[in-house]
């Protein structure tokens, strides 16, 4: 085992871009929580410094997964109004939302054709077909 990140306080979700060149990693500290982006080494076993971090203070993201067009489809918990799916662009942009009555812990994309989301929540299990597609294998 070779650790690949190790300047994060708490590091939870993560997933990769569609082309596998860019690792995201959730980090839940007690401060700002923020999702960091690495660039993945030609080596496939690395990374290194990537384009940034995003920040979806001031409430924070969970379990991650990447749709084939690079964005980035979080559990998200932020109280009454916020609990549950934020989808972020590649460049940390917020694009939309699905709202659930409790926080959301962990996504993923299934059925046939990857477009159904499945989102676990406090107490219970959603789905949904969206109009996105997730990349195959996560």
């Amino acid at each position: 085992m070779t650790v690949v990140v190790g300047d994060m306080e708490r590091p939870n979700g993560l997933c990769f871009s569609p082309d596998e060149k860019l690792l995201y990693v959730v980090d839940t500290p007690s401060g700002r929580k923020t999702t960091h982006v690495y660039d993945v080494g030609d080596d496939g076993r690395s990374v290194h410094n990537g384009p940034g971090v995003f920040d979806a203070t001031p409430g924070y993201t969970d379990g991650i997964r990447c749709d084939i067009e690079g964005n980035i489809w979080c559990g998200f918990s932020g109280g009454e109004g916020q609990d549950g799916v934020a989808v972020f662009a590649p460049d940390g942009t917020m694009i939309g939302r699905i709202l659930l009555p409790e926080r959301c812990a962990n996504v993923c994309f299934g059925g046939r054709k990857r477009n159904r989301l499945f989102m676990t929540a406090s107490q219970s299990v959603y789905a949904l077909y969206v109009e996105a597609q997730g990349v195959a294998g996560g």
